[in-house]
């Protein structure tokens, strides 16, 4: 792989969490020897379009979407989740790109903290990324 273009996509719903995930994934394109582009997005809802709008374009070689959803007391919580994360995963195999999925899903605020903070899921979605831009090189012969 030599020096793929990344777009981060990044729901600021909650702007702190957000910001972890970020600097996360950008460190790990950043280390791999790739270039990113970071857009930003209201919430995880609308991150499905934004990506549509990126891949219409042509211009990268994977998306990493990142945000948080974190459950309330309506059913809102449910609609959005289902609804990103199917967005995202029908716009990967439609379109054959390479993505990494790092929309927290969370009970509350610690659970998101731990998971931006401590697990550093932006790294795991910048790093499933990348690795899926190897596996659509081996497969296509394609070199970002």
């Amino acid at each position: 792989m030599a020096h793929p273009h990344i777009l981060i996509i990044a729901a600021r719903f909650y702007e702190d969490i957000a910001d972890a995930l970020i600097g996360d994934a950008v460190e790990a394109v950043s280390a791999a020897g790739g270039s990113y582009e970071v857009v930003e997005v209201p919430g995880a809802f609308e991150i499905p379009a934004a990506m549509a709008m990126a891949i219409d374009g042509g211009r990268f070689d994977g998306y990493v979407t990142l945000g948080c959803v974190i459950r309330g007391e309506t059913t809102h919580y449910d609609y959005v989740c289902g609804e990103s994360a199917r967005g995202v995963n029908d716009l990967a195999i439609r379109h054959r790109v390479a993505v990494g999925y790092g929309i927290l899903t969370t009970e509350n605020r610690d659970q998101a903290w731990e998971r931006a903070g401590t697990r550093k899921k932006g790294k795991d979605a910048a790093e499933a990324c990348l690795a899926m831009i190897r596996i659509k090189q081996r497969f296509t012969g394609d070199e970002a």
